[in-house]
């Protein structure tokens, strides 16, 4: 799951970094370029040890049932520092470990993070669909970038997140009374289709089954009580 021929150095600086973002964005496609979908993949990063290590965690879905197909942890000494805008450079290098480990490459990437919604149209989820080459949703629990309308209080509601007259992603409302998430492109989907599969993997929780699966599993959960606290591990 590398497409080599936009892969780059990770021991930059941020000047360097942001450079990296600025080539590789045009590389980025916003419109429907997957075929069917049986493995959604959730993506989350964890840190252990005062944050100095790295742990990034991917639990592959069913899409039919929501039942854990596999998953996969990796650690690696963090070599980045926290910059607003270049979490990827900090996060990926060790969700690109993880990703290597899965047995099946999964049909989609829900990414704890941001796609468009990104001050440079190239957030977590762009720049991870990017080098695996698999289409890409960004999922962030706060905003980042962008202002919208009140989203009303009802499942599946949503406003377009606007930038400068763009529209870069959406507030989503996928359950009545908690915030919204902020869902945008990451690669090989559009913003319609990525909310459309948003929801199918969201039945209940605010968080999406992929994503809050994995961000359990990247706190330091064992696998065996993730799956037990699941959707599909109760059935």
């Amino acid at each position: 799951m590398q497409n080599p021929e936009f892969q780059h150095p990770w021991d930059v600086t941020p000047e360097e970094a942001i450079a990296i973002q600025n080539r590789l964005r045009g590389f980025v496609t916003a419109t429907d370029d997957l075929g069917e979908v049986h493995l959604v993949a959730g993506v989350d990063i964890g840190f252990e040890d005062n944050w100095m290590v790295t742990r990034a965690a991917v639990v592959v879905l069913n899409l039919s049932d929501l039942t854990v197909y596999e998953h996969a942890v990796s650690r690696r000494p963090t070599s980045f520092p926290y910059i607003p805008g270049l979490l990827s450079f900090r996060e990926i290098p060790a969700a690109m470990e993880a990703l290597a480990q899965l047995t099946t490459p999964p049909d989609l990437l829900l990414v704890d993070g941001q796609g468009r919604i990104h001050p440079r149209r190239f957030g977590i989820a762009c720049h991870l669909g990017l080098l695996t080459g698999l289409p890409a949703v960004g999922v962030g629990k706060s905003p980042f970038v962008g202002t919208h309308a009140a989203v009303p209080n009802q499942r599946g509601a949503w406003e377009p997140v606007l930038d400068d007259g763009e529209v870069i992603g959406a507030a989503l409302r996928s359950r009545v009374n908690t915030k919204p998430l902020y869902i945008s492109s990451g690669h090989r989907i559009s913003l319609e289709t990525a909310l459309d599969y948003v929801m199918r993997c969201t039945p209940q929780y605010r968080l999406p089954e992929t994503t809050r699966l994995a961000h359990k599993l990247a706190g330091g959960e064992d696998i065996q009580k993730v799956i037990r606290t699941s959707l599909g591990g109760r059935r």
